[in-house]
C-alpha cells in the first residue's frame, strides 16, 4: 500500500487490525501478526511504502475485515472512527456492511458477520475490482497455491490451499483502470525458488511487464490480465 506518511498509516493499520509493526527500511513500514512466519498461509501480510503522490481516484484493491456478530461489527467501527478513519461513499447504497476510509483515504470495508470469514483472522479478504472475475481467478489460481472456491460472472473467490487466513476474491466492476493502482499485491516465491523462472513462468500464464525503469530494483514488477500490477519478491 502507497503511503504518503508510512509510519502514521501503519500505525493506524496495526491498531485496527491487533498486528505488529516492523521495518525493513526507511520509508517501509511492515504489519504482520505477532509471531508470524513467512510462509504460514494464516494471514496476508501489509507492508506500507513511501510514496508522495496523493490518492486521487477509488482503489481497485481493497481489504475486507471480519467481525463475528452485529455487536462486533458496531464496536469495530467506532474504535476505527477513533483512530481516525471516515465513512467512505463509494456508490454502495443501503448495504450491511460498513464502507470506511483509512486516514489517507483508502477504501475498506467493516463487514456484517458471515459464517464464511469466521475463521479467517482479522481480514475477511483482500478484494480486487476487474472486468472479468472468471479469467482473473484462473490466472491467479494456476499464479499461486491457492485453490479456487468460487467463480460466476460477477464474483471470484480464492484461498490457500491449506484452507486459512483471508480469501483473494474478484469482484466485477464498471470501473476501469486509471494510473497505477495505489494498493497492490505482492508474489513471495518459497525459499528454495528462482526469481528468473518464476517470473518466465507469470509470463507464461498470461503477466506482462509494465513500462518503467525497474534498474533501480532487486525484485520484479509484473501486471496481470487485466493490467493491475503486483510486484514478484526475491525468495527469502
Amino acid at each position: 500500500m502507497k503511503a504518503q506518511d508510512d509510519s502514521a498509516l501503519g500505525r493506524f493499520w496495526a491498531e485496527a487490525l491487533g498486528w505488529g509493526v516492523d521495518s525493513e527500511g526507511p520509508g517501509v513500514t511492515n504489519l504482520e501478526p505477532v509471531g508470524f512466519a513467512y510462509p504460514d498461509p494464516a494471514a496476508v501480510c501489509v507492508d506500507l511504502v513511501a510514496r508522495p503522490e496523493p490518492k486521487t481516484v477509488k482503489n481497485r484493491v481493497h481489504l475486507d475485515l471480519a467481525t463475528t456478530s452485529a455487536a462486533h461489527q458496531a464496536e469495530l467501527v467506532a474504535r476505527l472512527r477513533d483512530l481516525g478513519a471516515t465513512p467512505a461513499d463509494v456508490g454502495q447504497g443501503d448495504v450491511p456492511w460498513t464502507v470506511m476510509a483509512d486516514p489517507e483515504g483508502n477504501e475498506f470495508c467493516v463487514l456484517e458477520p458471515r459464517p464464511v470469514y469466521g475463521d479467517t483472522g482479522p481480514v475477511a479478504a483482500v478484494v480486487v475490482d476487474c472486468a472479468d472475475p472468471r479469467r482473473m481467478a484462473e490466472f491467479w489460481g494456476r499464479a499461486t497455491d491457492w485453490t479456487v472456491h468460487e467463480v460466476t460472472d460477477e464474483q471470484a473467490s480464492l484461498r490457500s490451499a491449506a484452507g486459512v487466513g483471508p480469501y483473494l476474491e474478484f469482484v466485477r466492476t464498471p470501473d476501469t483502470k486509471s494510473g497505477w493502482n495505489r494498493v497492490h499485491l505482492d508474489v513471495a516465491p518459497y525459499t528454495d525458488g528462482d526469481l528468473e523462472a518464476e517470473e518466465a513462468r507469470l509470463r507464461a500464464l498470461g503477466a506482462t511487464v509494465p513500462d518503467f525503469d525497474g534498474s533501480a530494483i532487486h525484485w520484479k514488477v509484473l501486471a496481470d490480465p487485466e493490467g493491475n500490477e503486483f510486484c514478484l519478491l526475491t525468495p527469502r
